[in-house]
């Protein structure tokens, strides 16, 4: 288990005590204090001269990269898990991804459903994002939203450590380094999936890093998932068309075209915009699609329920998701 701690105290003692009631009890705990200075440091030290099973690392405040990377070079066991010091782990994980990644040799890895908590504290957006992670279920599902946002909740994973070593382990820079890591494992045509039980309580508060970080913020989610399209699915395509001339629509092809991606067109049903030429390309209605030319094209529809929409025009229309079309967010 490979867990990342600064400046946790308050909640530090519920996400041990979790590991503590595993039912699987032949693990280690890589318990990595970050420059800790309320205490944090001390209470692993204490748990770590109790249980055996834990080992208590430090980076001197490095940052969380170098904390995951120390504590995966420090790592012994063929698997690796992940969990942050503000959750809590179900009693069952660790035995049950464990036990699934025995049985399915092909995974990569394989993740969780998860509860966001406290409850009171999830807005509308949170609600949904959670909904949407714990449909993504199956390695075609996880690998068809790979665009859209991340399909793995981090804390929530156990990986073979041949596959994050085979990839490179944990990259920094500014981008999410867990998105990131999806990105490249999935790019190299490794497979993830989640087992469709909830094994993670995913705790939201003001403090964490999505919420302070601009390597969290939507734009470095955007650049991030660009890189990873013009290295894999758009690799050697100048052209490209979009659905959805919205405003997810028109920031995608200002990206697009300041990495020399030209869009070629857009589509949408909104009556109100086909006509009309947007960031320099027509916008036509959705009967397009079934043009025989159509370029590589990205759904960038950004409203409820418009992916869903997309998939309904284009599979009538005989294209394929991965071989013409691709969804993002």
């Amino acid at each position: 288990m490979l867990l990342p701690v600064r400046d946790g105290l308050s909640t530090l003692p519920a996400a041990l005590q979790s590991l503590r009631r595993q039912t699987l009890a032949d693990f280690e705990l890589l318990a990595v204090d970050d420059g800790s200075r309320d205490g944090s440091a001390e209470l692993l030290a204490r748990a770590a001269a109790g249980d055996g099973r834990v080992r208590v690392l430090s980076t001197g405040g490095a940052g969380l990269v170098a904390a995951l990377e120390l504590a995966r070079r420090e790592a012994r066991a063929p698997l690796l898990a992940r969990m942050d010091a503000d959750d809590v782990c179900h009693p069952e994980r660790l035995r049950l991804q464990r036990e699934h990644l025995e049985a399915h040799p092909e995974l990569a890895g394989t993740g969780a459903r998860v509860r966001l908590f406290p409850r009171h504290r999830l807005g509308p957006g949170w609600l949904r994002y959670e909904r949407w992670l714990n449909g993504l279920v199956r390695p075609e599902e996880l690998r068809r939203e790979r665009f859209v946002e991340s399909p793995l909740a981090h804390p929530s994973v156990m990986l073979r450590a041949s596959a994050l070593a085979g990839v490179g382990g944990y990259r920094d820079g500014p981008f999410p380094e867990d998105y990131d890591l999806w990105l490249r494992l999935l790019g190299a045509g490794l497979a993830l999936d989640k087992l469709p039980r909830v094994l993670l309580a995913w705790r939201e508060r003001e403090g964490r890093l999505t919420r302070q970080d601009p390597r969290y913020a939507p734009e470095a989610h955007r650049r991030l998932k660009l890189e990873h399209l013009l290295a894999g699915p758009l690799r050697g395509r100048g052209r490209v068309a979009l659905w959805g001339a919205g405003e997810n629509g028109r920031r995608w092809a200002r990206l697009l075209a300041g990495a020399g991606v030209e869009v070629a067109l857009f589509l949408d049903v909104d009556r109100r915009k086909i006509g009309r030429t947007i960031e320099g390309a027509p916008v036509l209605g959705p009967e397009a699609a079934s043009a025989p030319e159509l370029p590589f094209l990205l759904g960038a529809v950004g409203a409820v329920g418009g992916h869903e929409n997309i998939r309904r025009h284009l599979a009538a229309a005989g294209k394929l998701e991965e071989r013409d079309f691709l969804l993002v967010q």
